[in-house]
Parts: C-alpha cells; structure tokens; sequence
C-alpha cells in the first residue's frame, strides 16, 4: 500500500479507537488491531501516540475548516456544522468531547472555542448592546451551539433536515435573553 495511503488507513482506525475510550485509555496496540497494521508499521508513520493523536485532530480540524470555514458565521453556518458532525462523528466528538478533557491536547480545543467566540461577538454586536450580556452571549452560543451538535450525534441525528433549524431557535433564545 502506498505510504500516503496507509496513512490515511491509520488515521482513521485511530479516529476510531481514540472515539471509543479517548487518549488516555486507548492503546497504540488498540489502534494497531484496528488498523489491521503491526505496531511497526505505526511507528514509521508516527513516532508517538501522542503525535498519532495530534495528527488525527490536525485532520479533523482540517476537515471541520473545509466544510464549515473559519471566518464568519453566516445563515449557513449550523448546517454546515452539522454536516460537518455528519461526515466525520467520530472526528468531531474527538474534538469537541475527548480533546477538551486531555490537558496535553485541550490547545486545539480552546482555539477553535475563541476564535468561535470572536465570530460570535462580531455577530453579536449588531444585536446585543455592548454589555457583560454580549460577552455571555458570545460565549454561551458557540458552547450551546457544539453541545446541541454533540447531543444530535449521540441521539442517533434525528431530522437531519431540521436539526439545524431547531439549533437557530435555541441560539435565538439566548441572543434574546441577552437583549
């Protein structure tokens, strides 16, 4: 198999292994049987769990920008999010569930939750007056908004086709408390 292929092959057993139970309770063995690979091959492609680990969140980081963007928050954006979850559920819980619980990787987390916050207090600015109000609300949202994304996942990703819809409506409940 080429390198670049096995590669991927890995990544996505880790994916899966690391989804399962998290870092810290996932072995390099585990995602060796997943992979159907030695712990060989593993270690010419990465030369720690903890770099296979980094490398199956820069890849889901990856994946997150490319389909939900990185700048602004548009009419859009909780749908693309939820694709997003859709396309890769065991990449987005990595993230957003295991990743914020493991102290060596919380730094990926909390990047993508301020720059979240940012795009949330630029939205913000237009509705809520420049008070603690907006900064909770900028805060709340983007927390609120991951939460209900993981909740959908987790049950199953009822109406598809609504769920964004219904996400919006709670984000509109927080923006009008925040009013």
């Amino acid at each position: 198999m080429p390198r670049a292929e096995r590669r991927e092959q890995i990544l996505d057993a880790a994916t899966r292994a690391f989804a399962r139970t998290g870092f810290a309770a996932t072995g390099l063995e585990d995602v060796a049987a997943e992979a159907g690979v030695s712990h060989v091959i593993l270690y010419r492609h990465f030369a720690s769990k903890s770099d296979l680990y980094r490398a199956v969140l820069d890849r889901a980081c990856t994946r997150l920008a490319e389909t939900v963007g990185t700048d602004d928050y548009d009419e859009d954006s909780v749908a693309a999010l939820l694709r997003a979850a859709a396309a890769d559920p065991d990449g987005f819980r990595l993230l957003f569930r295991h990743a914020a619980r493991e102290p060596e990787f919380r730094d990926v987390i909390d990047s993508i939750r301020s720059a979240s916050m940012e795009i949330a207090a630029r939205h913000l600015a237009d509705a809520i007056p420049d008070s603690p109000w907006r900064t909770w609300a900028a805060q709340l949202v983007p927390a609120l908004t991951l939460e209900a994304v993981i909740m959908w996942l987790d049950t199953g990703q009822p109406e598809p086709g609504h769920a964004a819809d219904r996400i919006r409506r709670a984000i509109q409940g927080v923006i009008q408390a925040a009013q």
